[in-house]
This record gives structure tokens, C-alpha cells and sequence, in this order.
């Protein structure tokens, strides 16, 4: 049976405005990385069709957000500050708590949050199945129609997508002296010097992150009351301790730490190089953190140095410039 030439338009009419909700522009994805990628900037898998994945994971300031704490679907703040979701391809856990082992499972749970999209997984995963385009792109790539699987599974895929290596740590690591400057040669030296830095006792593997649950001291029951991994094992020995963060694109992710309290990456240092002068009573701390560190104000601005050149290029623009603060060198 053939259609008219007018019917074809009205149909194709129809169905654009059936979607005319879209808060993105519709491109037919050719794979599940792009169709995870349509989904993560789907508003529509949030209570009020308000906030989508990327409202929080911002993709310019790498998949990160640019406040202390996000604002969720009801226009409330969330608990913790948004981490990127960037380099996340083979790690063990997720969340600064661990909560979950999989990014397929992590999928699910800042949906139905209900200080984040605040919505049921599996009414979420209904608007997705109901609408007709979606019905398309799922059949073309998975066979079958949207379901919960496949849902979590093209998210995931595209968050696995996310790794970047185009740094000038990167190139000067592989034969480019040029790539990075001396001061932040001299911060990579000092961030390598494990009997006096220790930096890279936390932060080691090529995404800086050694992928443990650590006690920084921003918990001392009182004011700092989040008592992070704690909450999800019951271990009174996980009182404060947080996912040890990877650090590639760190220069253009503040606010800093789990509760975004510090707002440039020379508080971050600072903070590290006596703790105590920030929180005086820590409960718990990492054995590591309990001697000063003692630096000089030479020695935190080439720390800070080698950490923007872990920056990759597509975001080079988002580096604050006032980042590093001018120091005349002797």
C-alpha cells in the first residue's frame, strides 16, 4: 500500500510534534554510546521533566558541576558535591561512598534520589519506552524496545566513553619535554615524593586514584557530620572516609572535596599542607594526613601547576586563570 506524498508530511509532523518536548536536538544515534548520550541529556527521566543527567554532569566543565551542591528536580540542593563522570571506565566502586560496584547499577540511583530527579527507575523507564522514537533507535541497536537492561546498559556505554588522555602531562610523558613547564615538572617531583608529599600514596594509577575509601579529616562530628562510607558498611573504622577521587581535569571541576568546601585548588593544597588550621579536632584521620606537610608557597604553586596540566585540551578554555597565583621565583 502506497501513502500520499501529503499523508507522509502530516505523519512526520505529527511525530515531530509529539516530541516537541525534547530538550536536546534529535539526531538518529548510530550506537549505544550515542544512545546513552541522548539519554543522559534526557530530562524527561526526572520528576517534572526538569532536570536531566547533564544538568548536573556538566559536559563542558567535565561531566562535573560548577556549584557546591546541585540543585535536584524540587529545587532542592543534594548532600554531596557532583563528581565527574569522566575516567570512571574501570573503576571498582561508584559514589564517594562506594554504594555501588557497576556503572550499570549507578545508573538508577540519582533517578530515584529523591534530593536529585526523584523519580522511580521503572517509571522513568516507561516515558522512554513509550516514546516512538525511542521505540526506533532501541530496535535498530538492541532489538527489542527500551527496557530497564537496556536503558542502564547505553547510559553506561556512554559513561564509559568519557576517558580523556589528551594532556600536557600526557605528551610530556610520553618523550614531549616540552609539553609541560619546570614549575610543573617540579610539582610532579613533589607530587612523587612519598616520604614528604605523600600524594601519590592516595593518588596513583594513570587517573590518580587509587580507587580507596580514605579519611582526609573533614569529619569531626560536629560542624563535618557526612560520615561517608560509614553509612553504607556500618564499620566504625569507615567513620569519614570518602572514595579517593581521580585528579585528570581536576583544575576545571570546583568546588573541591565531597562537600565542595573548598573553591579553587590552592585551598585544596593549603588545606593538605596543614589540616589542622582548617578543621583543628579531625576524627579518625588517615595516619597520613596527621604530620603537616610544611611547604612553601613555591612548592603548592608547582603542586598546582602539575595538577592543571593534567587538564585535557577540549576543556583547557575552562581553566580558571586566576588558578595559580603569580610567585616570583628567586
Amino acid at each position: 500500500m502506497k501513502y500520499s506524498f501529503s499523508f507522509v508530511l502530516l505523519a512526520a509532523a505529527a511525530m515531530l510534534c509529539a516530541n516537541s518536548h525534547r530538550s536536546f536536538p534529535v539526531k538518529e544515534p548510530e550506537n549505544k554510546v550515542a544512545l546513552g548520550e541522548m539519554l543522559f541529556h534526557e530530562k524527561r527521566l526526572s520528576k517534572n521533566n526538569r532536570i536531566s543527567c547533564a544538568s548536573c554532569h556538566i559536559p563542558e566543565f567535565a561531566f562535573a558541576d560548577t556549584v557546591r551542591f546541585s540543585i535536584g528536580a524540587d529545587g532542592l540542593p543534594g548532600k554531596r558535591n557532583t563528581p565527574t563522570v569522566m575516567n570512571v571506565s574501570v573503576r571498582p566502586y561508584f559514589f564517594y561512598d562506594g554504594r555501588v560496584a557497576t556503572l550499570e547499577d549507578q545508573v538508577s540511583v540519582p533517578i530515584e534520589d529523591h534530593l536529585e530527579m526523584n523519580m522511580q527507575f521503572m517509571e522513568a523507564c516507561k516515558k522512554v519506552t513509550e516514546d516512538s522514537l525511542y521505540q526506533v533507535y532501541f530496535k535498530k541497536i538492541y532489538g527489542s524496545v527500551p527496557d530497564a537492561i537496556n536503558i542502564r546498559d547505553a547510559i553506561a556505554a556512554f559513561e564509559r566513553s568519557l576517558e580523556t588522555s589528551d594532556t600536557p602531562f600526557d605528551r610530556w610523558m610520553n618523550g614531549d619535554t616540552a609539553a609541560m613547564g619546570p614549575s610543573a615538572i617540579r610539582g610532579r617531583e613533589l607530587f612523587m615524593d612519598e616520604p614528604r608529599t605523600k600524594c601519590f600514596s592516595c593518588h596513583f594509577s594513570p587517573d590518580f586514584t587509587g580507587d580507596e575509601f580514605r579519611n582526609i579529616g573533614l569529619y569531626d562530628g560536629k560542624n563535618l557530620t557526612d560520615a561517608g562510607r560509614f553509612e553504607i558498611t556500618g564499620d566504625s573504622s569507615d567513620i569519614g572516609k570518602f572514595k579517593t577521587p581521580g585528579l585528570r581535569n581536576i583544575a576545571v571541576t570546583p568546588p573541591y572535596m565531597h562537600n565542595g568546601m573548598f573553591s579553587t585548588l590552592r585551598e585544596v593544597l593549603v588545606y593538605y599542607n596543614d589540616p589542622y588550621k582548617v578543621v583543628p579536632e579531625p576524627v579518625g584521620m588517615d595516619s597520613l594526613m596527621l604530620k603537616p606537610l610544611g611547604l612553601s608557597e613555591e612548592e603548592l604553586f608547582d603542586l598546582e601547576s602539575f595538577l592543571r596540566a593534567l587538564t585535557d585540551d577540549r576543556f583547557s578554555s575552562k581553566v580558571p586563570a586566576e588558578a595559580v597565583p603569580v610567585i616570583r621565583k628567586k
